[in-house]
C-alpha cells in the first residue's frame, strides 16, 4: 500500500516544480527601428558587404557616339585601389597618396558612387543632411516615388557641398537620383537607375540613362570576391 503513496509524492513533486520553474518570455525583443539610409542600403544587399574582399567594376560612358572607359579594383578590408585604364595601370593604399593618387582617387570615389551609392549613405552619413519625403512625383518617370535629399558637408572630400535627390519605391530600391553641383537649385544631371543584377548579394543598378537620350553610364565587368 506504500507505492500509490509514494507515486502521490512523487507526482506532487513534479507538479510543483513545474509550477516553479520560470516561463520563458513569448514577446521578441524588439530590433532597434532603421533608418531611412539603412533601409536603402539594406534593399541593395549591405548586409553581404563585410564579406567582399574584392569589388571590380568597369565604369563606362556612352554618349551619342562616344565611349569612354576606365576599370578599378577594389579591396575594401584593405583599402587598396587598381585603377586601369587604356594607357597605364596603378595600385595605391588610399592611406598613403602622393599627388598622383590623390587625382587617380578622385575617379575612383565618383565612379564608385554610381554604382554604390546606396552604401554610401551608411558610409557617409555623418558627412551630410538629409531629408526623406514619402510621396512624390520622380522626374523621369513621373511615378509615385519616395524621395530622399541629402547634401554634403561644405567641408572636405573632392565636391563638397554637392547634394542628390533619390528615387525609390516601397522597396527602398533606387529608381532615378538628381545630382545638383554645390546644392544649387536646378538638376545639374538626372538619370535613372535600371538594369539591376544581383552579384555576390549585392543588388547593382548597370545602367543610367538621361531621358532624353543618347547617354549611357553603364557598367560592366562587375565582379565580386568574397571570403
Amino acid at each position: 500500500m506504500k507505492a500509490p503513496f509514494s507515486i502521490f509524492i512523487c507526482l506532487s513533486l513534479f507538479l510543483v516544480a513545474c509550477k516553479t520553474e520560470p516561463k520563458k518570455s513569448t514577446v521578441a525583443e524588439a530590433e532597434p527601428s532603421q533608418s531611412i539610409l539603412e533601409k536603402i542600403a539594406s534593399a541593395h544587399g549591405y548586409e553581404n558587404w563585410k564579406a567582399v574582399k574584392e569589388f571590380h567594376f568597369t565604369f563606362n560612358v556612352d554618349r551619342d557616339s562616344t565611349h569612354f572607359e576606365r576599370s578599378w579594383i577594389w579591396k575594401p578590408k584593405t583599402n587598396q585601389v587598381t585603377a586601369i585604364s587604356a594607357n597605364d595601370t596603378l595600385t595605391y593604399f588610399r592611406k598613403e597618396m602622393d599627388s598622383v593618387a590623390y587625382k587617380t582617387n578622385g575617379g575612383f570615389i565618383n565612379d564608385r558612387y554610381w554604382v554604390l551609392a546606396p552604401f554610401n549613405l551608411v558610409w557617409d552619413q555623418n558627412n551630410f543632411e538629409y531629408e526623406h519625403t514619402e510621396s512624390v512625383t520622380a522626374p523621369i518617370s513621373n511615378s509615385p516615388m519616395q524621395k530622399l535629399t541629402i547634401v554634403y558637408s561644405n567641408e572636405g572630400g573632392y565636391t563638397p557641398g554637392d547634394a542628390y535627390d533619390f528615387y525609390f519605391g516601397d522597396d527602398f530600391i533606387l529608381r532615378e537620383w538628381v545630382f545638383r553641383k554645390e546644392n544649387q537649385a536646378e538638376p545639374s544631371m538626372t538619370t535613372t537607375w535600371e538594369n539591376y543584377i544581383e552579384i555576390g548579394g549585392l543588388q547593382l543598378a548597370q545602367d543610367h540613362k538621361k531621358p532624353e537620350g543618347g547617354f549611357n553610364l553603364n557598367f560592366t565587368n562587375l565582379k565580386v570576391v568574397t571570403e
